[in-house]
């Protein structure tokens, strides 16, 4: 396993992170995500991320019940916060005072651990001061429940702003979650070059874009039994976009030789792709079986070199998103 420096700050993460969205909780049962945990720390993976809103927290519970077992020192935690939690009351969600104290214990309990590594903020909320929200980050930070802060899918402008009130309070802010694939490159123009300023990192998800870049959609066949796309209850509706994207699946197609050429699983490229990009400091994965985290994390430590990159743009040309405007 590679690991690599988040940002400029002293947080050493593995390359390859496992999260459980839309799996834990939900769409895998627990012996299942049980075993997909236990494979990432056989692979190596220490990063591992979820966020209280996932399975409205029983993610958080399985991810803490599957890490019972493991040295808290050698693992790295990350959760967040803002979404609607609970049933759903007026201070149930959102990046205010009240909640952001309140869901971090919620969090830390269901977890089984006394902190975590990395708390974030799950978008950006409009509806509260920034100073708010900062000030009770920071609290959080002091109280010694999390050692950093980060965000996730927060503008240029956004980031900006954090990193002010974050360097007034002392508070360590160091990490941006956003979108990132071969087909989503919104943070190449402004979030990178603004996170590289900021001593900031990226931990990006999405990197197989829900699972289309696995090549194992194909043009004119039903979805596979069992993939993201048959389950109504999970990931049908995230993946379904891709697949209705006019003449995807054939590029993707295309992929296939690349892939091969580089002696990767088409998912393990697809993941080494978004690795290229320095300011990228893990990329997360996720699995329904122990298999798919070893095949994922073949990915780590890989060098694509810049003609193979070429190609990629070749073939999937004006298919990928680019417009930064889509963050967030």
């Amino acid at each position: 396993m590679e690991f690599r420096r988040l940002g400029r700050s002293g947080l050493n993460v593995s390359a390859i992170s496992y999260g459980n969205w839309i799996t834990h909780g939900s769409q895998v049962e627990e012996d299942a995500a049980v075993a997909c945990v236990q494979a990432a720390l056989d692979a190596g993976i220490t990063t591992f991320d979820t966020a209280d809103v996932y399975a409205n927290t029983r993610a958080e519970s399985v991810l803490g019940r599957a890490l019972a077992g493991a040295r808290r020192e050698s693992v790295e935690i990350a959760t967040k916060v803002y979404n609607p939690t609970g049933p759903g009351g007026p201070n149930d969600r959102g990046l205010g005072r009240k909640h952001i104290m309140e869901a971090i214990d919620g969090s830390l309990s269901r977890l089984q651990t006394d902190y975590v590594d990395l708390y974030q903020a799950h978008r950006y909320d409009t509806t509260v001061p920034l100073e708010e929200t900062m000030l009770a980050f920071a609290d959080v930070v002091r109280s010694g429940k999390a050692l950093y802060i980060g965000v996730s899918e927060w503008t240029a402008d956004q980031l900006r702003d954090g990193a002010v009130l974050a360097h007034e309070l002392k508070v360590p802010f160091i990490s941006n979650q956003p979108q990132y694939s071969m087909l989503w490159r919104v943070i190449d123009e402004k979030i990178v070059p603004t996170s590289e300023e900021l001593g900031m990192g990226q931990i990006v998800w999405s990197p197989i874009a829900q699972g289309i870049l696995t090549g194992k959609y194909l043009p004119g066949a039903p979805a596979p039994e069992g993939s993201r796309a048959t389950d109504e209850n999970g990931g049908a509706r995230f993946i379904k976009r891709w697949i209705q994207t006019p003449g995807l699946l054939e590029k993707i197609q295309e992929l296939k030789p690349l892939a091969a050429d580089s002696g990767l699983s088409m998912a393990a490229f697809a993941v080494a792709w978004v690795l290229q990009n320095k300011n990228v400091g893990s990329a997360i994965i996720g699995a329904s079986r122990p298999e798919q985290v070893h095949d994922n994390a073949a990915a780590a430590g890989v060098t694509l070199e810049a003609d193979l990159l070429a190609k990629v743009d070749e073939i999937l040309g004006d298919l990928v998103e680019r417009n930064p405007a889509k963050t967030g």
